[in-house]
Parts: C-alpha cells; structure tokens; sequence
C-alpha cells in the first residue's frame, strides 16, 4: 500500500527538496509513500497570483484569502482529511504518527504571513495539527515533521523492520543510550553488558535504561503510563537505577 500526501504551499520546491531524500526518497521509489506538493498560488486569478490581503478590522500582516486556498484545493481533490498546520490543533506526537501512517493518504495546508482567513478552516480543512506552542514563518517545517513521523512507520520504509518499535516514545518511553566502535573512547568505555554476548541480559539492561532515563528526563511520560509498574521497579533495582 502507498501512502499519499498532498502539501499545499506557496513554496512546493520546500517540501519535494526534502522528500526527495534520504529515507523519504527511497520509500517513494519503492512505492510506499506517494508525496505531491502544490502550490497555492496555482488558484490565484490576477496577474501578480495573490493569495494574501490586509486584514478586516485591521492589525499587523497579512491573512490568507479563501477564494486561492479554496480553488487550489479542489482543482486537485486531495486524499482526506485535509489538515491545516497551526496552533490551535491537536499537539502532534508519535500516537499521532501511528494514526497517519494507517490511513490510505491525507493532506496538509501550510499557511503563511499572519495566518488563514477563518473560513478555510472552519469549512475546508477537516482538522488542525500543531507541534507545540511556539511560531514558525510558515507551515512547511511543520509539514515535512509530520510527513517524516508518519512515513517512517510504513512496513518497509525502514531496513530493519524493529528500528521503529525501539525508538523513543514507541511504548511510551525514551530510547535507550547507544554505542558503537570502538568499545574504549577517550577513557570511557562500553558498558560491558553489551559486549557479553548474552542478548537477553542486553535486552534486560535496555529496558531498565529506558525506563531511567525516562524517569530523568520526562517524568511526565511515566506519569501518563500510570507510573511504574511492580516488574519495572524490580527490573530497576536489579541494575541499580
């Protein structure tokens, strides 16, 4: 199966430059991922393709009129839902990712200048995704996050089918910390665990990691877990953590 994701943009050469890729451009040339970036101007109708005026009541900036976004939109009939990128939306998260990634395609709205006139998400978009609450020029970093989170988890996107299922946030909790060659750098070595060979002694040292430095860094992530459970805190003590 592909997934398709259209982008709507006044500036589509951001979005195919990024896709194009890395893991992004070898899911397309495998077919699983189907990514069409248009641009908004495309529904303009005077000379100079305006898609932006002053707004009503005045302010600073400038709003995004309905009739381009509109027209652009349509002439296309993009896969739905269509979601527009802005603040007020649903906090993207990896639980988010999961639901994309399931659905056959989806669509996102980019906006610019001081954002979109009310009508086009009330009555074209069908939902709103924020990343957190700050303020980007535009939506199109926050597009490419989205698409990036969404894709990865596609069956095949990634050579080794278990890299998703460890990452960080996948059960809830941050990755465990890595390492590579050479076993000693600058006087600080590899934790002998994982040069012992016995992979399930590993995977008990991974889990136990996890679970410390979840509780360091995002204690906020153990708290929506409901807190540790009996097995964890026991797997905890046996480390030392």
């Amino acid at each position: 199966m592909t997934l398709r994701v259209d982008v709507f943009t006044i500036f589509p050469e951001m979005i195919t430059g990024y896709t194009d890729q890395s893991i992004l451009g070898r899911a397309a040339k495998n077919d699983l991922l189907d990514v069409r970036s248009h641009d908004l101007r495309a529904g303009a109708t005077n000379v100079h393709r305006t898609i932006d005026d002053s707004p009503f009541g005045g302010g600073a900036g400038m709003v995004m009129m309905p009739e381009p976004v509109f027209a652009a939109v349509e002439a296309v009939d993009p896969p739905r839902p269509l979601f527009y990128l802005g603040p007020s939306g649903r906090t993207f998260d990896q639980a988010y990712a999961h639901e994309l990634a399931e659905l056959d395609g989806f669509s996102l709205l980019c906006g610019r200048y001081e954002g979109i006139d009310e009508r086009i998400r009330t009555d074209l978009c069908d939902g709103e995704i924020s990343l957190g609450d700050f303020v980007l020029a535009g939506g199109e970093a926050a597009a490419l996050v989205v698409i990036e989170a969404a894709a990865r988890l596609l069956p095949g996107v990634l050579g080794n089918s278990a890299s998703a299922e460890d990452e960080s946030f996948a059960d809830g909790l941050l990755e465990y910390p890595h390492y590579t060659r050479p076993a000693e750098f600058r006087e600080k070595r590899v934790p002998d665990i994982l040069l012992s060979g016995n992979h399930a002694k590993i995977e008990q040292w991974r889990r136990a990691q996890s679970l410390a430095r979840t509780i360091e860094l995002r204690p906020d992530l153990i708290e929506a877990r409901g807190g540790l459970t009996p097995d964890e805190q026991k797997l905890l003590d046996s480390f030392n953590l």
